[in-house]
């Protein structure tokens, strides 16, 4: 908070810095994180780590060599992933996920009887990256030498280069399976706090050069490409070194966070004090805080604890123009348009964030999973309706169709004890038989409840309860609490589908609660429809759930995916396709996206939020940036 405060006093956030220190011996003796005696040394500013300061950045969950613990050209751990053993069985390895060395069954009958799909028709991609593939690293030596006198950590290793050269939407992985980008950045840069980031920018603007900020690498949106007609150099601009928690407020619950950790590593540091943030995107393993702010990230526990939008409280970024930041971090201010809000979703546009005040909560004392199993879809959708009606959604509260619901199936792990086997037996004869459910139209919801014990068994009761109006089953604990967790484990499966010829992706959008139902409907349908007409020789893989509610709507995910099996150039048909599916959902009342934006659907901006409003983006990206020095090309 010192470092705010100071920082916003000497770039023009208004007053003098010993009337900024004056406001800080008021107002931070509760903060957790600094030193706490003498009190002078308490107020004083914390050093840049790069600067002498005594601590350097924490130690993270991803190395800053991502090469040596992640995959090159794949999602996810070097150790973990879903293969085909010598039986021929299905199993995932490593032991990092619950799922971990077990073997699943009946993936490879559903994979066969889905897509077309056999382990006699396997594909092969580049086992190494080839250095020699790259292209050249292009860094003027005046640069360089600028560069050097800042002690700033930078490498124009080729490896490097790559690895922050895509995120992982589906053609950027084809590309590193089959071949190699056109362009890649030519340097990477590792800063290690705020004042390392002006640095850059300033050099960056010095020497005309082009930044495209780094966070986790996770981007589904293309945001991380290259433009391949940049002829400047590109600077990968990596924050994954600006991992601290710079202090933590116990009374207001709140903490500033270098925008560059990764969320396993946020809300590890914040239990050891008692908090967490909540905030759990599919991809919080490897995802950054400043990814999350930069692109208007969601997660599985929206209901309880917010969409990123809700939990920001302040947050600091540089930019070719300056720093931008609030005087104060306060729960709402009304001083014109938020500011906030043109740098959340602005997806490194604009300039790369750097610090975050976020809203934390105690560690919830209690937690229980929970799964419902509906007749239909219909009847499914109609009792989340009233869930959200009544505001009574418990942190997350997820529903997927049949199909969805027979892939989830497919990846239940061998069973070992033959009383289980037994017990899910008698469940299913239950369900199917007795209460009458076909297995073919079946949904399944996947719920969590958190918090105080005694209100989460009033919660849980009050949702089942309306679940039974709508013709819900009580499926038990262990469904919610695998269907939960299979969350972080799906991304690895495109990989293994890409071994057999099965391409696959998924997108998102939001839509009123009137619009769910046809919108679902239509938008599966025109997915078989143009895989036919695009010659496409086996049905695809057409499935959506619903993931998120508000009072007004809900986030739809849809997974496609499809056996390319005698296509030329799958990634352009899938992308045609993709492409229509998009259109569907425009043309059916939703939204281009809930929480996915970036260059992959930039195409659409226009018609998605007017003319007069892509015209007010440009004007602040002109002011911002009017050289365009971050020219990643996202949105605009």
């Amino acid at each position: 908070m010192a470092a705010a405060a100071e920082e916003a006093a000497g770039s023009g956030g208004g007053g003098s810095p010993s009337s900024a220190r004056r406001r800080l011996r008021i107002i931070s003796g509760h903060l957790r994180g600094s030193p706490r005696a003498p009190e002078r040394e308490a107020l004083s500013l914390s050093p840049c780590k790069a600067q002498g300061g005594s601590t350097g950045p924490a130690s993270g969950s991803i190395p800053k060599k991502r090469q040596e613990l992640l995959k090159w050209n794949g999602w996810g751990y070097n150790d973990s992933k879903f293969i085909f053993n010598k039986k021929g069985q299905a199993e995932f390895t490593g032991k990092r996920y619950r799922l971990g060395g077990m073997v699943l069954p009946t993936f490879k009958e559903w994979m066969e009887k889905t897509f077309g799909a056999s382990l006699d028709h396997k594909t092969t991609s580049r086992a190494t990256l080839n250095v020699n593939d790259v292209p050249p690293s292009i860094v003027k030596e005046e640069f360089l030498q600028d560069l050097r006198a800042t002690k700033i950590s930078y490498s124009q290793d080729a490896e490097d280069r790559v690895f922050r050269a895509h995120g992982h939407c589906l053609h950027e992985i084809f590309i590193l399976r089959e071949g190699m980008f056109k362009r890649v950045p030519d340097i990477v840069v590792w800063p290690v706090c705020h004042e390392d980031v002006v640095k850059i920018v300033e050099l960056a603007c010095k020497h005309n050069l082009c930044i495209i900020p780094f966070g986790g690498g996770t981007s589904v949106s293309s945001a991380l490409e290259c433009p391949e007609e940049e002829k400047r150099t590109i600077v990968s601009l990596d924050t994954s070194q600006m991992n601290r928690i710079l202090w933590i407020d116990e009374k207001n619950l709140t903490a500033c966070v270098e925008a560059g950790i990764v969320g396993q590593d946020l809300e590890n540091q914040l239990a050891e004090s008692g908090f967490c943030t909540g905030h759990e995107p599919d991809s919080m393993e490897f995802s950054s805080l400043g990814g999350w702010v930069a692109t208007r990230a969601s997660g599985m526990k929206k209901t309880i604890y917010g969409n990123i939008e809700d939990m920001v409280i302040h947050i600091k970024m540089v930019t070719p123009r300056g720093i931008v930041e609030k005087n104060c971090q306060v729960p709402r201010m009304s001083t014109g348009p938020d500011i906030h809000h043109f740098i959340m979703g602005s997806e490194g546009t604009l300039g790369v964030v750097t610090e975050v005040t976020i809203k934390i909560r105690p560690v919830p004392e209690y937690q229980k999973y929970g799964s419902v199993v509906f007749p239909n879809f219909e009847q499914g959708v109609a009792c989340l309706r009233e869930v959200a009606k009544q505001r009574c959604a418990p942190a997350s509260i997820r529903l997927v169709d049949n199909a969805q619901f027979q892939f989830g199936h497919a990846l239940k792990p061998q069973v070992a004890s033959i009383f289980t086997s037994f017990l899910d037996g008698l469940k299913k004869f239950y369900i199917t038989k007795f209460k009458g459910f076909d297995p073919n139209i079946l949904c399944v919801a996947t719920l969590l409840f958190e918090g105080d014990r005694e209100k989460v068994l009033q919660h849980e009761k009050q949702v089942y309860d309306i679940a039974t109006k709508f013709g819900g089953l009580a499926a038990g604990e262990d469904n919610g609490q695998r269907g939960y967790m299979l969350t972080f484990v799906i991304a690895y499966l495109r990989d293994l589908g890409l071994d057999y010829y099965v391409i696959g992706e998924s997108f998102e959008t939001s839509v009123p609660w009137d619009r769910v139902l046809d919108l679902c409907r239509n938008v599966k349908e025109r997915i078989v429809r143009e895989c036919k007409e695009k010659g496409v020789q086996f049905a695809p893989l057409s499935t959506c759930r619903v993931t998120q509610t508000y009072d007004a709507g809900a986030c739809v995910y849809f997974y496609f995916a499809f056996n390319y099996r005698g296509i030329s150039d799958p990634i352009h048909v899938y992308e045609q396709i993709e492409r229509a599916a998009r259109e569907e959902i425009l043309a059916n009342g939703g939204s281009l996206s809930h929480h996915h934006g970036g260059k992959l659907r930039k195409r659409w901006m226009k018609e998605s939020i007017s003319d007069v409003g892509l015209g007010m983006l440009r004007s602040v990206k002109e002011y911002v940036d009017p050289n365009n020095i971050f020219g990643n090309k996202n949105l605009l």
